[in-house]
């Protein structure tokens, strides 16, 4: 897919577009209107990724385009990221020129920001990492204040975490998250608010406890803990697995438990097909599951998850693919239908739409 031309002034159109392919798609299941939640037009991206293009003494910014990829597009704005990545990318650049230690062989910058001021930069080299580079790193952090990871074939160089934490209001509530580098977070922060007071709205009026798959760092989770009476929470990456248990307590939240499984064990688990070591401490039999909520990757669900969701009086389910979320849903009709839906504009300017179903037992 090319670069995007990011044009604010096409902003409503090309989502009236996507939402139109949506509605189309869907239409054969008897959609409910679906509501939309929009994006700002520029600076909604809290991470960017960045290769350095070295020529002479200086060094800019650069992406590729795939259907031209041995030209660098150099970088001089990018009006995607969020206003304090913006910011930071000409200070930064320039205190790299003026800093050889940190320059040298340096090859790609990613940004990490927050919307409560967090900023953590990453700097990946093609050469080893010494003494003297720690020392330099250590100065610009303290003068841009920012955190700094340098990374290496073999090493990585925390001078603080490797972590920001982001901190938003929802409900009424203060919720506070653990995002660590490298690892999944979304990118649109805005709408991630949007997306999670959505889910919310769908939740408050069932009750029961939920089950939960591919919660990643406790996203929903957190946010969806509360409206109901236990949550049991999967994920299968080790990292994320660590920040959710962290966010579960700086959230305070003591209804929920997560476990690191995938679909297919906890599939297995709740048949009682299979035991589990890792769920040695979580008694199923007393959960009462209502509602499932599904977040899965752009694959969509696998046939053991379509048929344990299929065992659920509701089914919420948050896509990024809305093909593969099609053909779940095709694949539910004989026992559930769609109760609401919603579409969440995550990535203006591309083909990418993330949507929302609730769906219900007929």
């Amino acid at each position: 897919m090319p670069l995007p031309a990011i044009d604010p002034a096409r902003y409503d159109a090309q989502l009236s577009d996507k939402l139109t392919q949506f509605k189309t798609a869907f239409a054969e299941f008897s959609l409910p209107e679906p509501a939309v939640f929009t994006s700002e037009p520029s600076h909604y991206r809290l991470r960017a990724e960045f290769r350095i293009w070295h020529h002479g003494d200086v060094l800019d910014y650069a992406m590729f385009d795939p259907e031209n990829p041995k030209q660098p597009v150099l970088m001089h704005d990018f009006p995607v990221a969020c206003s304090a990545i913006c910011e930071l990318m000409p200070r930064l650049r320039n205190y790299l020129i003026a800093h050889p230690t940190l320059s040298q062989r340096l090859f790609t910058i990613d940004f990490l920001a927050t919307l409560s001021g967090e900023m953590l930069v990453t700097l990946i080299y093609h050469r080893k990492l010494d003494e003297a580079w720690e020392a330099a790193a250590r100065q610009l952090a303290d003068e841009l204040q920012i955190g700094i990871i340098g990374r290496s074939r073999g090493q990585k160089i925390v001078l603080a975490r490797d972590w920001v934490l982001e901190a938003f209001e929802l409900n009424g509530r203060q919720l506070r998250y653990q995002q660590l580098e490298g690892s999944f977070s979304q990118p649109n922060g805005n709408v991630n608010k949007k997306m999670l007071g959505w889910a919310c709205a769908q939740a408050e009026r069932i009750g029961g406890d939920l089950l939960e798959l591919y919660c990643g760092n406790g996203n929903f989770t957190i946010a969806l803990a509360p409206l109901f009476d236990k949550v049991l929470a999967t994920e299968v990456s080790k990292t994320s697995v660590k920040a959710a248990l962290y966010n579960l307590e700086a959230n305070h939240i003591a209804n929920a438990a997560i476990v690191r499984m995938s679909s297919e064990e906890i599939s297995a688990a709740l048949a009682g097909r299979e035991l589990f070591q890792r769920m040695q401490e979580i008694d199923l039999a007393a959960h009462h599951f209502s509602t499932i909520f599904l977040d899965p990757p752009r694959s969509g669900l696998d046939p053991a998850t379509l048929e344990l969701a299929a065992g659920f009086e509701h089914i919420l389910y948050i896509s990024c693919n809305p093909q593969t979320l099609q053909e779940n849903v095709a694949a539910l009709q004989a026992t559930h239908r769609i109760e609401a839906s919603a579409v969440f504009d995550q990535f203006p300017y591309t083909h990418h739409l993330e949507c929302g179903l609730l769906l219900q037992r007929r």
